[in-house]
């Protein structure tokens, strides 16, 4: 089927029903949309061959690849809890970008700020779901790519715990760090998603102990702390108290706590970063993701030489020709980070991170300042990247006609408690917000 013109979310549009018709699942009545790095069969039925090619965000990519013979544990999942696929979506070409932008497909409208990016590579997935053509959509999220379009598009983005979910039936871009995340506009949706893809019995909501936000990493975004920061700590002293609010230098604590990141200090520390600890976790990153990159696609850009937009080519040839790396330090890296993080929020802890270090860029914005946009924002995401925790990004309104979001991570494995915890603070948040909006822009 040729590409809709749907806000340029999709490149196929069909109807895959659920596998039952009961009205009493979870997911029932629901639609929803799938990043194509996601294998699935025409029907939904797993003894089905009559598959999708998987597209990869690339025409020869598609081209030089067999339709799918299985669908994606994520996918079956969703479809035995009751909800209707009705396409799949753009992406960035083989998931190496943050923006969003494809020049073989189009690039999604986003559809709060049409002339800025939607937010990348799972795009499309999030422009479905923030123009309305979907309740929930599935994207695959490595380096932020569910946590910065659901930020540029204002809507709810989750990346879950590492391995939480299974990632067979997804094309890898790097497995150390691909997780299955999802979007949602409303914050019950993203729960009962969650707990269907988690496999997650239903729980009450566990107040959280401490709430820990880092004045540093604030000190990195663009955006007024009154219209993040402000926000979420009136809503937590509202519905919580404000004795669980406490202040923290995470780039200090990262310094001390993760010796093996002073590896990267000297590759990561330039005029971009004002972290230089958190830069160095980002270069650490985006360096293993580099290597596991290569290992997984090399051979098949070699073979095919396939044709890639302008702003990407140079990124992945860079990849592919890159010397073998010794892993064992970004090893060190992930165990070192995972084990402070754990330390510091303990049970029911949360930290507090700005999504994104400022607004959406624009489209085609020059290459000079995108790349300080892009280390500031590595240099956040990475936190949630290499500890493997989970992470959800919150809308917070409008700032001068621009999306603004906050995000928030709990340890590995608390993925249950922070779907809980963003629903019972989402109202509060979004009045708060509104209070904000109205004094701010």
């Amino acid at each position: 089927m040729a590409k809709t013109s749907e806000s340029g979310a999709f490149v196929e549009k069909f109807i895959l029903p659920p596998t039952s018709s009961s009205q009493q699942l979870p997911l029932s009545g629901l639609t929803f949309a799938v990043k194509d790095i996601i294998y699935m069969l025409k029907h939904g039925n797993r003894f089905d061959v009559d598959g999708y090619v998987t597209g990869f965000g690339n025409p020869d990519w598609k081209r030089t690849h067999s339709a799918a013979t299985l669908t994606a544990p994520a996918v079956l999942d969703v479809l035995e809890g009751g909800a209707t696929c009705v396409g799949k979506t753009i992406m960035d070409e083989m998931a190496y970008c943050i923006n969003g932008e494809n020049i073989h497909y189009g690039t999604p409208t986003n559809p709060c700020a049409p002339d800025r990016v939607p937010g990348g590579s799972s795009s499309g997935s999030a422009v479905a779901v923030g123009a309305g053509l979907v309740d929930f959509s599935l994207g695959s999220d490595t380096g932020g790519s569910v946590r910065v379009p659901a930020s540029y598009c204002g809507i709810l983005g989750f990346r879950p715990s590492h391995d939480a979910i299974s990632t067979s039936g997804v094309i890898p871009m790097a497995q150390s760090f691909d997780t299955v995340g999802w979007f949602a506009r409303d914050p019950a949706v993203l729960n009962r998603v969650g707990r269907v893809l988690l496999h997650l019995p239903n729980v009450n909501p566990v107040r959280p102990s401490q709430i820990f936000i880092p004045e540093d990493c604030f000190s990195l975004s663009s955006i007024p702390s009154a219209r993040t920061t402000g926000v979420l700590i009136k809503s937590i002293e509202k519905l919580f108290g404000g004795s669980i609010l406490k202040h923290v230098n995470l780039g200090d604590y990262v310094k001390e706590k993760v010796p093996s990141s002073h590896h990267f200090l000297a590759k990561g520390n330039d005029h971009a970063y004002n972290i230089p600890s958190l830069a160095a976790l980002s270069s650490s990153m985006r360096l293993l993701q580099r290597y596991e990159f290569k290992k997984n696609h090399a051979e098949w850009i070699t073979t095919v030489n396939p044709n890639l937009g302008p702003r990407l080519s140079e990124r992945i040839w860079d990849a592919v020709r890159s010397p073998e790396e010794n892993t064992g330090v970004y090893r060190s890296v992930q165990t070192e980070l995972r084990a402070a993080l754990t330390d510091l929020l303990k049970d029911e802890g949360i930290l507090v991170l700005p999504t994104v270090p400022g607004d959406p860029p624009k489209l085609q914005m020059d290459l000079a300042s995108l790349e300080v946009f892009r280390a500031r924002a590595f240099s956040l995401l990475s936190i949630a990247g290499v500890s493997g925790f989970c992470q959800v990004s919150i809308p917070l309104g409008m700032h001068n006609n621009l999306p603004v979001s906050i995000s928030l991570l709990a340890k590995h494995g608390s993925d249950a408690f922070l779907l809980n915890l963003v629903e019972v603070l989402y109202d509060t948040i979004q009045e708060e917000a509104g209070f904000a909006e109205k004094f701010t822009n």
